[in-house]
């Protein structure tokens, strides 16, 4: 069964997409713990990261940086944490989350809510500083 990624993959799920290229997808979580709060994923569906082969690993976390970069240019913070804990969706994947402090990255705290506006705000504005 396909993971909920792979059906954003496929656009059957519909996702606030910051970047892409054939074999990566990136796009904000829904469910953010800071405004930019995104998530990096190869196409191909395997569900631990370290199951990825070299190559796939490798080109992920390459991928990620350049979104990174992108939204540390769009939104204000010290630098962007980056974490993979892999256990709630069966598909590889991490988590770069624009942070002040190590405890903006704790999980355990309350979810932003932010409208489907912000969201498409905020994902353009990263999509066009990927470039």
């Amino acid at each position: 069964m396909a993971s909920i990624f792979s059906k954003i993959i496929a656009r059957e799920i519909p996702a606030h997409i910051v970047a892409e290229n054939d074999k990566y997808l990136a796009f904000l979580d829904i469910n953010p713990l800071a405004q930019g709060h995104t998530l990096v994923v190869p196409k191909k569906e395997v569900d631990y990261i370290y199951d990825l082969d070299d190559d796939t690993l490798a080109g992920l976390h390459v991928f990620a940086k350049k979104v990174a970069k992108a939204i540390e240019s769009v939104v204000e913070c010290e630098r962007i944490g980056v974490t993979v804990i892999g256990l709630e969706v069966p598909h590889a994947h991490v988590h770069l989350i624009p942070i002040n402090g190590v405890n903006d990255m704790n999980f355990a705290q309350p979810k932003l809510s932010l409208s489907n506006v912000e969201m498409t705000e905020l994902a353009n504005k990263i999509m066009e500083a990927v470039g």
